[in-house]
């Protein structure tokens, strides 16, 4: 038996339960789900609800999952930078270029396929016990679930927002002071590829950022999120017109600046990723409750560039 627990976000009060699950749940199957709600294998606040009954936010789900393997995907030989392990918990340090999670165009040489060849027995739980995601080209911390208890906990606290993530961005633009962003995202109304400040029908999302480093074009800042959406501080950023430095989706075509000497032009032109790294995490142990922080420096392409920013500014001084 797999018991797995989580609260209905507020976002989706007025949803039915048949579709809230889906959204909850997302690893398994519309039909299975279905068919654990006939079953009476959903429990809401600890009763039994039908399926098209509809749900108020905040309501606690149990869902009674059949034990089963959840990853179907193989295990692969892929190096992990392994910050800290235990029976519960891990916490690894991705590298720009790696994707999480299996997807359309990378169906293997994810981080899936590498912690299930690091942890076999995590095909059991849901997402390979990824609970939060970094895009692809973005680097930094991640932490996953060993336990079924651990993802839960993990979970609610992500859902509780408690969970303390701090990125460091470099940004077009001559930051004059830090600030908040608070707008809602949701899809795109044009490319559905992309993401978007959606006013109708977004979802809340803030960001709070301070500056780090400024430079006399760029602007290292330190970004702190207060919810978690796709792609959230490539948006904000981009909408508040400082997108972040090799965006290639939110980032408008490339624009050399003025005044780079030849090795910053050279740099800034080939630097093909966002300039985004996942710097700190901070969470509450799942087994412990002590309190436990991670903090890792940023990767050495973006070393490179604020090397060469600063060696720019002593050039044209």
């Amino acid at each position: 038996m797999t018991i797995l627990t989580a609260r209905v976000p507020e976002e989706l009060a007025g949803m039915r339960l048949d579709q809230c699950l889906a959204e909850v749940f997302p690893d398994y199957s519309r039909s299975k789900l279905q068919t654990w709600i006939k079953a009476g294998r959903v429990l809401v606040n600890g009763e039994v609800m039908k399926g098209r009954e509809k749900l108020d936010g905040g309501e606690e789900i149990e869902l009674d999952a059949e034990a089963e393997r959840v990853i179907e995907y193989a295990p692969q030989e892929i190096p992990l930078d392994i910050v800290y392990e235990d029976d519960s918990l891990l916490i690894v340090n991705k590298p720009a270029g790696l994707v999480v999670h299996p997807a359309v165009g990378n169906w293997d040489g994810t981080l899936v396929n590498a912690l299930l060849n690091h942890a076999p027995n995590l095909d059991t739980l849901p997402r390979a016990g990824i609970v939060h995601r970094i895009d692809k080209d973005t680097s930094g911390l991640l932490m996953i679930a060993k336990t079924l208890q651990a993802h839960n906990s993990l979970v609610e606290q992500l859902q509780a927002r408690s969970i303390h993530r701090e990125y460091l961005a470099l940004v077009k633009g001559w930051m004059t002071a830090g600030g908040t962003v608070d707008e809602p995202i949701g899809r795109h109304p044009v490319d559905r590829k992309r993401n978007a400040v959606v006013r109708r029908g977004g979802k809340e999302a803030i960001t709070h950022y301070r500056l780090e480093q400024r430079f006399k074009r760029h602007t290292l800042i330190r970004v702190k999120l207060e919810t978690g959406r796709t792609h959230q501080i490539r948006v904000h950023m981009s909408h508040i017109n400082y997108p972040l430095v090799g965006d290639q989706v939110y980032g408008g075509r490339f624009q050399m600046p003025a005044d780079c000497n030849p090795a910053l032009a050279e740099a800034l032109r080939n630097f093909k990723r966002q300039a985004l790294h996942a710097a700190k995490l901070g969470l509450e142990h799942p087994e412990t409750g002590e309190y436990c922080e991670w903090e890792q420096p940023i990767p050495e392409d973006m070393q490179n560039l604020l090397k060469l920013l600063a060696e720019n500014e002593l050039d044209q001084a």
